[in-house]
């Protein structure tokens, strides 16, 4: 679905994604999910809760493993990575809120790996916003929408767990 940046609706295209992932799961077996800090994370949690895979739920940090860390610096805000479940052969659902030059999402394939060898991962991103400079693509995704490189796309949950999105100008 391609939309306008005004008309992402956060808990619609989270429902949309549910339903893709449910159907596209269909007959996988050792399923787990892993979200990217801090959207994917937050996606996560909430999937895994719908998917009945809170036992297989886990969480990366990808600040060290990006390749512009000379660059930008280590971020104030990393949290600990955390996989508490056998990644070898498994089927990792990668979860990530806005998915954009590719460049996290290989960081997190990266880190992944550190923790084995799984059968298959497959990327599951809430919004694509386009300008890839990596050969990445979402196996899964809710929306798709055009934004200049002096916009940001974020993903923020209220209190009571419900998502919206924000379009901030760098």
């Amino acid at each position: 679905m391609s939309t306008t940046p005004s008309q992402l609706d956060a808990e619609a295209l989270y429902q949309t994604l549910v339903q893709q992932i449910k159907a596209g799961l269909q007959g996988a077996t050792e399923v787990a999910l892993v979200g990217i800090h801090s959207g994917g994370a937050w996606l996560a949690e909430r999937l895994a809760s719908e998917l009945g895979l809170a036992e297989r739920l886990g969480f990366v940090d990808v600040s060290f493993y990006r390749d512009d860390f000379s660059e930008k610096g280590l971020r104030a805000d990393v949290k600990p990575s955390q996989v508490p479940f056998d990644v070898e052969g498994a089927t990792i659902v990668l979860v990530d809120d806005v998915l954009y030059t590719g460049r996290t999402t290989r960081a997190a394939i990266n880190e992944l790996f550190d923790y084995g060898r799984p059968a298959r991962v497959l990327l599951a991103a809430l919004v694509d916003r386009g300008g890839r400079e990596l050969p990445v693509a979402a196996d899964f995704v809710a929306a798709s929408v055009e934004l200049s490189k002096q916009e940001n796309l974020q993903l923020q949950r209220a209190d009571d767990g419900r998502f919206s999105l924000t379009v901030v100008h760098a």
